[in-house]
């Protein structure tokens, strides 16, 4: 009786979520125009040319960084900080965080825009309680694409009499990017769909070796994080479906932000069919249900002043110019100079790395601890590894 039970259990969790759903030419043709304008290449879209693993070299591995809570105040600590060291004292950027984050009961998030920044609903019920203000909102996407973009700050800062410890700037980091630019990689449906999160993986982490970040969660929350390894495997179902079981791994936040760099590593597990035409390109695919989704998939672009296009609802009392050269003092010259990004400032140029150096820079002596291949999320907390191990296919 145990048995068949169990045999009934494991045949609901293999079965897909419903039909095959084909990738949205929207999504197709916005993907491949962006990763030929960032790559210089063409998107590969071919099931058997693209790697079944990918990684960012181990210098690169996003650091874990604090989420900067509405309720506490968002980043209103590092930009007291800012206020002493180049406004005199006077407490406008710190002011400018209080409202924004619902502290005065004027202010509030503007609406969340897919793709395009990350800005939340307003709130409802001001007055300005803490209480009124959605336990999840922060500075999840702030803290992401900073980590993406920036190594973590090794040494404090003087400037103007003032210290920033390596803590100051990630907050500082964080706030230029609260509401700055995304590029979008996918997710125009409430899950994106798998073949789509698939190619841009395989892209993006497999010949890139650039993270990305990811939205993890499927409704009005919204939480973020950076990816920057994948291990998958596939076994051939016939009639163009390939079944693949994927592990991504991630750097998840932090409770607070430290002055040491820390790194707490998650994974998600994902199991899903793909779909191939006659020349074995991937064009849809659909979930099974032990599998995980997500909503979509996100890279960082350089961030600019606030009030200008690409940053209209950022910070007016912060100078971005200025929190970048505070990073790149925090840093050493030798990481800053193999640290590629796209849309990379002037002063962070460097020459395009080429979308195939996917596992060139990967050491044999890094610590992969196994994944989990059930769908749930794994923590390692301290692991520094860059690989994860790979989800395995039954034959």
């Amino acid at each position: 009786m145990k048995a068949s039970l169990l045999a009934i259990i494991m045949a609901v969790l293999l079965a897909s979520v419903g039909q095959a759903e084909p990738i949205r030419k929207s999504e197709v043709d916005y993907q491949s125009q962006s990763f030929l304008q960032w790559w210089d290449t063409e998107l590969e879209w071919r099931f058997a040319e693209l790697p079944e693993k990918g990684s960012v070299p181990t210098f690169r591995v996003p650091y874990s960084g604090h989420d900067y809570p509405d309720r506490g105040g968002g980043t209103i600590n590092a930009l007291r900080r800012y206020d002493y060291a180049f406004h005199g004292g006077r407490s406008v950027a710190a002011a400018w965080e209080r409202e924004d984050t619902g502290q005065t009961g004027r202010g509030g998030r503007p609406e969340w825009v897919r793709g395009r920044g990350f800005f939340r609903n307003l709130f409802a019920g001001a007055g300005g309680r803490r209480s009124n203000v959605p336990n999840w909102y922060g500075h999840c996407n702030g803290w992401t694409a900073a980590a993406i973009r920036h190594a973590a700050p090794e040494r404090s800062v003087t400037r103007n009499g003032v210290v920033f410890s390596p803590a100051d700037i990630k907050g500082l980091l964080a706030e230029i990017y609260m509401y700055s630019d995304s590029d979008f990689l996918g997710g125009e449906d409430f899950a994106i769909n798998p073949a789509l999160m698939h190619v841009v993986l395989a892209n993006w982490l497999g010949r890139g070796s650039h993270p990305v970040g990811i939205e993890t969660t499927l409704g009005e929350e919204k939480w973020n994080y950076p990816a920057y390894a994948f291990a998958m495997s596939s076994a051939d179902r016939g009639e163009g479906t390939i079944e693949v079981k994927m592990n991504l791994a991630y750097s998840m936040s932090t409770r607070q932000e430290f002055d040491f760099a820390q790194h707490i590593k998650h994974v998600k597990y994902f199991h899903y069919d793909l779909n191939l035409d006659e020349d074995g390109r991937i064009i849809g695919g659909e979930y099974y249900r032990d599998s995980s989704q997500m909503d979509m998939l996100w890279v960082p672009m350089r961030p600019v002043q606030a009030g200008e296009e690409g940053n209209k609802r950022g910070n007016p009392h912060v100078d971005v110019d200025e929190v970048l050269a505070i990073w790149r003092d925090s840093v050493s010259e030798d990481l800053r100079a193999k640290w590629f990004n796209i849309d990379p400032t002037d002063e962070d140029r460097i020459d395009i790395p080429g979308p195939e150096a996917s596992t060139s820079e990967v050491t044999d002596d890094d610590e992969t601890p196994a994944a989990s291949t059930a769908a749930t999320e794994e923590s390692d907390a301290g692991v520094t590894g860059n690989e994860v191990s790979p989800a395995t296919s039954d034959e």
